[in-house]
């Protein structure tokens, strides 16, 4: 999916969500039968009951890695259930060296069919470009993380007075264009959304950290969004598992997306 095609998507259904599949095995509602079976049933009652609301699905491939084999098995066929009225993103956070990437970008891009994958930057241009050669397909670089170690490295600021990030922002934002890139910003760093704009004025952002971590949604709206919406924000658990109870699962699942994509909606 490209740009133009993404954008459409957001403008007509009045949404820029993006609901996470991470499947965990110990809260999805089912607790009989083989794990991934369990799993690949449960991601395609949430595709259903969630694709009306949000115009994007991520699946963190950790959730399938650990399964091997019969959980990329599990995420090939979640990816095909999803189909192309949405776009996918495949969070592998990826980062290695040029040959390495190659392989990456092949079997994320022709193998699995995602629309983009998340990679890290830190190895350079080299660990990045064999991704960006896929045309109509996207990077989703690493950019400001949700996580409290994001602190560690991520803002510490460098000679120039920059931080680390904003470093990264500007030098990697010439690999690619805001037709083939996208970076990863936390909501839980609110206040420096509209910095961040200041570097990547066009860009698309992914927004993890709204629900389950506390991110402000109105704060990231207020200053993420530019003249194309160009926010995608995500929300896993805050979706998947929206009350502890068996009963009624789907259900609340189904108002969970449907409040925050009419939350969205006064955005558009």
């Amino acid at each position: 999916m490209n740009r133009k095609e993404l954008i459409y998507r957001i403008k007509e259904k009045k949404s820029f969500l993006c609901v996470g599949l991470d499947p965990d095995i110990d809260r999805i509602p089912s607790k009989e039968g083989d794990p991934v079976d369990r799993i690949l049933s449960f991601n395609k009652q949430v595709i259903d009951a969630t694709r009306d609301y949000c115009v994007a699905y991520k699946p963190n491939t950790a959730f399938y890695e650990m399964y091997g084999a019969a959980g990329w098995q599990v995420l090939e066929e979640t990816i095909a259930y999803i189909g192309p009225e949405h776009f996918v993103i495949a969070d592998a956070k990826r980062g290695d060296i040029g040959n390495t990437s190659k392989k990456y970008a092949h079997a994320f891009f022709n193998t699995l069919k995602a629309d983009a994958v998340t990679v890290a930057p830190y190895m350079g241009i080299d660990s990045v470009a064999p991704f960006l050669e896929y045309e109509g397909h996207w990077v989703v670089l690493l950019g400001l993380t949700s996580n409290v170690g994001s602190l560690d490295f991520q803002n510490q600021i460098l000679d120039s007075g920059e931080k680390l990030f904003e470093r990264v922002l500007r030098h990697s934002s010439n690999w690619g264009s805001p037709e083939n890139m996208m970076y990863v910003v936390g909501a839980t760093h609110p206040e420096s959304f509209k910095d961040i704009r200041k570097i990547l004025p066009e860009h698309f952002l992914l927004v993890p950290g709204i629900g389950s971590q506390g991110g402000d949604f109105d704060a990231v709206c207020r200053y993420g969004m530019n003249r194309d919406i160009g926010l995608l924000i995500n929300v896993s658990r805050g979706i998947l598992y929206p009350n502890n109870s068996e009963e009624a699962w789907l259900d609340a699942i189904i108002q969970s997306a449907k409040q925050y994509s009419q939350r969205m909606s006064k955005w558009v």
